[in-house]
Order: C-alpha cells, then sequence, then structure tokens
C-alpha cells in the first residue's frame, strides 16, 4: 500500500518499494528491506518517522479499545458528533466511514500503520473535525498505531479474549493497559478491575464506583433511561437500546463528546436517542418469536446479554471460533448453562479446526446437558431453537457469536452465511 504526501511517495510493501518509492521500515517487515532494495529503493525510514512528513494537526483522533464494546461505543460517538454537525470519520470493524458514507468495507479492526495515515488523509480532504478508530491489542502490540497522536483514548472493559495470539490472560491485561501508559488525555471505565493507566490527564465514568461521569440511575425497560452525575450537573439521555452494557457504552459515548467538544451535556444527551445501534449488536431481528442476534463471542460477551433477558426464558443458540482460543469455550459454556433454559451448540467459523472438537470443548463446561442440543449446521441448529421455543411461556432466542458477519469460514475459505438472513428464512418458511 503507498501514500503520498506533496513531494513523496511511502510505501510498507517491498515489492512497491523502487528507486522513487521510500520503503517504511518496521518490526513486520524489517526482513524485507533486502528485497526492497532489489527492486532499486534507495530510501528508506523507520516507522516512528512517518509522522514527520504528515501534518495531522487539524484533526482530533479519538482511539477505542476494550475486549467488548469498541464497535458499539466508536458508532455512538461518530453518531453523536454527526448529529451535532461536526464532520465526522469512522475506522473500525464495520468498515471506512466520511459524514454518513461507506467508504471502504471491513478488513482489520485496526488496519496497519500507512492504512491509518491514508485514511486519516481522507478524512482531512473531507474537512472532518474528528477521526473515530477502534484500537485491538493486535494493533497496540504490533505498533499499527505508531505515529498517531490521540486527542482521546478510550477504555471499555477488559476480559479473557485473544489468547491464541497474547498466550496469557496477564499479557492480554498487560498490552491493553499498554495504550493508556501516556499523558495523553483517557477515559476510562473506572468499574474495571482490569484497568491500570497513568492518571495524568485521565476522567472515568462508571455505574458502580465514583467517577467523573456517574450513572446515578438507570432503567432497562423499553430500552435505555439513563441519570448521568458530572460534578454538579445532573442529565439524562434514553435510547432504544437494550443491555447495561450499553449503558456503558452510551455513558463513554456522550462522556468522550462532552470531552471532545466541551458542549453543554444535556445537548449531547439529547440526540443519544437518534443513535439506534450497530447492526448484529443486540438486534432485534424477530418480536414474535422474539429472536435476538449479537456478536458475543466471549463469556462476559454473553454474559451481558444473557443479564439483559433475565425476565425471559433464555434459549441460546452459539458456537466458538476455530484456532483461537480454547480455554474461554468450556466458560462460555458455563455461562449459557448458568442463564438458559435451553442450550443449542452449534458451529462458529471453525477455520482450520474440527468443527465437533470445537463443540466438545464448550461442552466440557456444561455440567447438566440434559436440555443440550449440539447440531453443526447453523440454519438447522437456529430451526431447532425455534421448535423448542414452543413449550415456553416467554422465550428469547438468543442467537450469539457472528453478530453481522457474511459469512462462516470453513478452512480458509469465506463461504455465505448470515445470522439474520437465514432467521427470516426460516420464519419465512414457517408463514
Amino acid at each position: 500500500m503507498k501514500i503520498t504526501n506533496r513531494d513523496r511517495v511511502f510505501t510498507d510493501n517491498s515489492n512497491e518499494a523502487t528507486s522513487e518509492v521510500t520503503f517504511v521500515t518496521s518490526k513486520q517487515n524489517k526482513n524485507f528491506v533486502q528485497s526492497a532494495k532489489e527492486n532499486g529503493c534507495t530510501q528508506f525510514i523507520k516507522s516512528s518517522e512517518l509522522k514527520n512528513y504528515f501534518d495531522f494537526s487539524t484533526i482530533k483522533v479519538v482511539g477505542i479499545t476494550g475486549t467488548n464494546g469498541k464497535t458499539t461505543t466508536a458508532a455512538a460517538i461518530y453518531s453523536i458528533l454527526l448529529d451535532l454537525g461536526y464532520k465526522v470519520a469512522l475506522q473500525g470493524t464495520r468498515g471506512f466511514f466520511i459524514n454518513d458514507e461507506k467508504i471502504e468495507d471491513y478488513s482489520l479492526t485496526t488496519p496497519v500503520q500507512i492504512s491509518n495515515f491514508l485514511h486519516i488523509q481522507k478524512a482531512l480532504e473531507r474537512d472532518c473535525d474528528f477521526f473515530i478508530m477502534e484500537v485491538s491489542s493486535h494493533a497496540i502490540e504490533q505498533n499499527r498505531i505508531e505515529g498517531l497522536d490521540f486527542a482521546l483514548k478510550i477504555h471499555t472493559n477488559i476480559t479473557q479474549d485473544h489468547l491464541d495470539y497474547h498466550k496469557t490472560i496477564e499479557e492480554y491485561i498487560k498490552v491493553k493497559n499498554s495504550f493508556f501508559s501516556d499523558e495523553s488525555m483517557k477515559l476510562i471505565n473506572k468499574d474495571d478491575k482490569n484497568i491500570k493507566f497513568n492518571i495524568k490527564n485521565t476522567f472515568a465514568y462508571g455505574a458502580e464506583n465514583p467517577a467523573t461521569y456517574k450513572v446515578t440511575a438507570y432503567s432497562l425497560k423499553n430500552g435505555l433511561h439513563v441519570a448521568l452525575q458530572h460534578f454538579s450537573n445532573m442529565v439524562h439521555f434514553s435510547s432504544p437500546m437494550m443491555g447495561l452494557f450499553n449503558v456503558y457504552n452510551l455513558t463513554a459515548a456522550v462522556a468522550s463528546v462532552n470531552l471532545l467538544t466541551k458542549k453543554p451535556l444535556q445537548e449531547i444527551c439529547d440526540v443519544v436517542e437518534y443513535f439506534g445501534g450497530v447492526a448484529g449488536r443486540m438486534e432485534v431481528v424477530s418480536t414474535e418469536p422474539l429472536i435476538v442476534v449479537d456478536f458475543a463471542h466471549t463469556h462476559d460477551g454473553m454474559k451481558e446479554v444473557f443479564n439483559s433477558f433475565q425476565d425471559y426464558e433464555i434459549i441460546s443458540v452459539f458456537g466458538a471460533g476455530g484456532d483461537r482460543d480454547r480455554t474461554k469455550r468450556p466458560i462460555m459454556g458455563k455461562m449459557a448453562e448458568q442463564f438458559s433454559k435451553e442450550i443449542i451448540v452449534t458451529a462458529d467459523n471453525p477455520r482450520f479446526e474440527d468443527p465437533d472438537i470445537i463443540c466438545e470443548d464448550i461442552l466440557k463446561g456444561i455440567e447438566n446437558k440434559e436440555n443440550v442440543t449440539v447440531e453443526l449446521n447453523r440454519k438447522e441448529a437456529i430451526k431447532i431453537a425455534l421448535e423448542k421455543s414452543k413449550n415456553y411461556k416467554n422465550p428469547i432466542i438468543l442467537v450469539l457469536g457472528k453478530g453481522d458477519e457474511e459469512y462462516q469460514i470453513i478452512y480458509d475459505k469465506k463461504l455465505p452465511q448470515n445470522d439474520k438472513q437465514m432467521i427470516q428464512e426460516i420464519l419465512n418458511e414457517y408463514k
């Protein structure tokens, strides 16, 4: 990939490095320097130097990291800022957007350094005031965000995930926390026991512990209704979204916009209701029967969803990704058993793993398997859930793990599959 300033072209791909193109070296591509030289490249700079060739001083870059909630929080900040009249770019799991227009589809949660620079450059060309981006633990560890000066860094939560890459929960927490070790402005979830941060220039939000932005009361009936205290100022916001975790996500978004714009807090809260949430995140696909699709793929993410529907008889449909952290699978099974009347274990994205073995890992966490069904075909699993829902007075079917993904990954192939579409097809068959 290439990026150009007024008089120079840069690349991090040795195949694109020539006598007229500067090769940007990083720990990811340092072994390809010789290849770049063989292509005729004579100009080399380190990735830490790339920022010296671009001026991003007129745009505020905002980074959100955490195990859960990054996508919703980032999208909420983006939505609120747009509704307040600002020009904004959003980069993350769902793609790259500028001023409500989708520019690129999803690739990585956080792209490589040159892609980040290129996206900010495009945002500047559209006169954007803000660049909102999700920041993954992989991106932090691999220095993909090198050279970016963040106007605000936001923390959602830190729970177990990605141990296939980081190996231990301690290392994962350490990597996440490293994002908050500098003196840039930070917004921290005060209720997360795993967060450690540089206290300088730090603000906090939360519902349980004292915080700069403190949730003093909330209701989860018919959407969300939240009372928020900021020093002596008491404000309120409402949202059609569901779940306690979205109280946190929306509070983080409101607090962030307040810190970034200094606009009156109630003025910010007044536009929260216009944000309807993110596709595939706590999305109601059907009301009769009640079916909700969510991206939850960790035990903590599942717990948050389950907690939102304790008044219902829960029927859960889920699996776990292949070639990923195996230790979380039995914990996910245990979490489902704790909250569900019925469990249908199915395939997620098995990749190169045997889906039967993945399901066996999940089942290890479930003590009572009386109301457990294993059906690897995801569409058939949803059909089974629909049939079982007829045995309950107040059922809800929770289809978890894939959200609005348009595919299922088997080996290295992406095969078309979408939970919402399958649910609609099944419901149409029942009509």
